[in-house]
């Protein structure tokens, strides 16, 4: 029997007889004999006495630690007090404080600053990925820095409102060092804002109450995913990401709601996470994600939403690697890999030419041009393109050949439409300076005026219809009435005045498609009569066509003509709109639900279905409709996606 090693370092052995009774030698053991020398009742009490040492050793540590945390946070708030870049809107002053929210944050924090990297987005499973998780890791630490500068200081109607705009926070790796605007228009819109919710108008209030009734459903039911399903109280998921809830975020901040925007924004932090397998849409996932969370940034002023939106675009970044640099329209944002849907190798045209206002405001923010690049290579290979008609451009492009597809065929409805309204936006965005695109969309609009335009029967309503090989189809999708907004946009920003009164010819036509359906709410496709009969109506619907989804198009563009015109009728017309929404989608229960039967006013088939725009543009444009303030969040300043998520106009006239 081999004997055991001695001890490392000269430690004693107890020897192999030695009992903690006292039974073997004395060593280093003998308190133990003391201690079972002692009375059950004294062991009591010494043991009650170090529990109670232990408690107020660690109390007293608690408060030494906060008290040097209060310090930190003064040298820190003071080291900071300089103007703030972007300048950014004020915190709303209505409805109550969320407890919820503001639960187990305190502004005695120590605030640790982080230099920001690049995401340096790995192509590569989500598993398995060190280089990742410390990506997510520095992702979680910007949050923590922005949770601090959203617990702010100030105090507005003796509430702790962890709002924006009053203390600067850490911003993106890079400066807004060109940033060709100042800050006195951020600082009036703010003065604007204010005073707009201190008073709103009836109609106002009631747009209010149609978002918190569709909120409390999707609250309810289908918190943190993509879309409410109110009749069945659940939810369905496109992306997986709270499509809804990042869609409506600016709209909350504009209506002043507070307590919902502050939920909402917790979720951002600690539940948004991009790094997943998941396909999205490149067009569709750009205008409402990156669209919405650069609109809250630039609303609210808290970097949480900018750091959030520089990682979504660097995840969208691979559907751009192409042959022919027109973008795949999927990627997936967990593994980087990006390809056409599985039916065609072809993208619609308003899908790779409506990310560009996104884009290029992400690369104005972060000093990161390749998002920028990428964006405007596209638009500069569709501008060059044969196949157009006088600025008319098909519906469909090739991703390996960058070519058009489908040559023919001319609509302004799904598949083309945004491609217009981008070319306006972003010449107004870039401060009118891109003569390429002003030369692009005035050829356009003439197009759609010799091609696509004409007059029904009896009304002679003006609309636009399409061209297939030459053949006139008097067919118009709701999404068309987007243009009446345009036009008159572009009038204001200095364009022939001809481009008013179309907009106003076709914003009565809009209207028609609403006014002559039973239910007051406009089918989702319309065909205009041709034919002198003056039994018919204008607007014929058939059996495929007459859903109504909530869309926004007629109230965007009824925003427009009563900003741009001053005319009371067309908040008129947008009451009567939100009136039908109310009588024919609301559900009890919470929410909205887009509808199957337009014309039938007893049983328009509820689809169990809110879209995330109805709460991102619908109800946000009924309210800027409504308001008489021509300067609240002017068209002088700003500049709407196609998801009407504000983005500011890089140097406002």
């Amino acid at each position: 029997m081999h004997p055991r090693p001695a001890p490392p370092g000269g430690a004693l052995a107890l020897s192999p007889g030695w009992r903690p009774d006292g039974g073997g030698a004395r060593g280093p053991c003998w308190p133990w004999r003391k201690w079972k020398q002692l009375s059950r009742l004294q062991r009591t009490v010494v043991l009650f006495l170090l529990v109670v040492l232990m408690l107020f050793g660690l109390r007293s540590y608690v408060h030494v630690a906060d008290e040097w945390a209060a310090v930190d946070s003064r040298s820190a708030a003071a080291w900071q007090m300089r103007p703030a870049n972007p300048p950014v809107l004020p915190a709303p002053q209505k409805a109550a404080e969320n407890p919820e929210a503001v639960a187990g944050l305190s502004p005695q924090k120590p605030q640790r600053h982080f230099r920001r990297g690049p995401p340096n987005l790995q192509i590569r499973a989500p598993e398995g990925d060190s280089q990742e998780r410390r990506q997510d890791q520095a992702q979680k630490r910007a949050e923590v820095v922005g949770e601090a500068g959203w617990g702010a200081e100030a105090q507005r109607d003796g509430l702790r409102w962890r709002g924006a705009g009053t203390k600067p926070e850490q911003g993106p790796r890079h400066p807004l060092k060109n940033a060709e605007f100042s800050s006195w228009p951020f600082q009036q819109q703010a003065l604007r804002i204010r005073a707009h919710r201190a008073s709103q108008n009836a109609r106002q209030e009631a747009v209010v109450d149609a978002f918190l009734h569709a909120w409390a459903g999707y609250r309810k039911f289908a918190w943190g995913h993509d879309e409410l399903k109110p009749l069945t109280r659940s939810f369905s998921e496109w992306f997986g990401l709270g499509l809804t809830l990042i869609d409506a975020l600016d709209t909350m901040w504009i209506l002043g709601l507070k307590k919902e925007f502050q939920e909402a924004r917790n979720w951002v932090s600690k539940k948004l996470r991009f790094r997943k397998d998941v396909d999205v849409n490149l067009f569709e996932s750009t205008i409402r994600i990156l669209g919405g969370l650069l609109s809250a940034f630039h609303l609210s002023g808290d970097v949480l939403f900018l750091n959030k939106a520089e990682d979504f675009g660097n995840r969208l970044m691979p559907a751009f690697r192409t042959p022919s640099k027109i973008p795949y329209s999927i990627v997936n944002i967990g593994t980087g890999a990006a390809h056409p849907p599985q039916w065609t190798s072809d993208s619609t045209v308003s899908e790779v030419t409506s990310i560009q206002l996104e884009f290029r405001e992400l690369s104005r923010l972060t000093g990161d041009k390749t998002f920028q690049e990428a964006a405007e290579e596209v638009t500069r290979r569709v501008h060059g393109l044969h196949g157009k008609l006088d600025g008319l451009v098909p519906m469909f492009i090739d991703t390996n050949s960058g070519s058009f597809t489908q040559l023919g065929e001319f609509t302004l409805g799904a598949g083309a439409d945004s491609y217009y309204e981008y070319l306006l936006k972003q010449w107004i965005q870039g401060g009118k300076k891109e003569r390429q695109l002003l030369e692009d969309y005035l050829e356009a609009v003439d197009g759609i005026r010799k091609h696509l335009l004409a007059r029904s029967e009896p009304r002679k309503l003006t609309f636009v219809g399409e061209l297939n090989h030459g053949r006139f189809s008097a067919k118009m999708d709701h999404l068309v009435c987007f243009l009446p907004g345009t036009l008159a946009l572009g009038a204001h920003h200095g364009l022939p005045a001809e481009h008013m009164e179309l907009a106003q010819a076709l914003m009565d036509t809009c209207y028609q498609m609403y006014r002559q359906m039973e239910t007051g709410l406009s089918p989702e496709i319309a065909h205009f009569n041709l034919q002198r009969t003056k039994a018919v109506k204008d607007v014929q619907v058939k059996a495929a066509d007459r859903h109504n989804l909530l869309r926004p198009e007629t109230v965007e563009s009824l925003f427009y003509l009563h900003r741009l015109t001053g005319d009371r009728k067309y908040q008129d017309w947008g009451w009567e709109i939100l009136r039908s929404f109310n009588t024919y989608t609301r559900v009890p229960s919470g929410g909205y639900s887009s509808i199957s039967n337009v014309q039938d006013p007893h049983h328009p088939q509820p689809r169990d279905k809110m879209e995330s725009f109805f709460l991102g543009e619908t109800l946000k444009y009924l309210y800027l409709l409504f308001s008489d303030d021509p300067d609240l969040l002017s068209l002088d300043t700003y500049v709407f996606n196609t998801e009407a998520h504000p983005l500011p106009i890089w140097a406002p006239s």
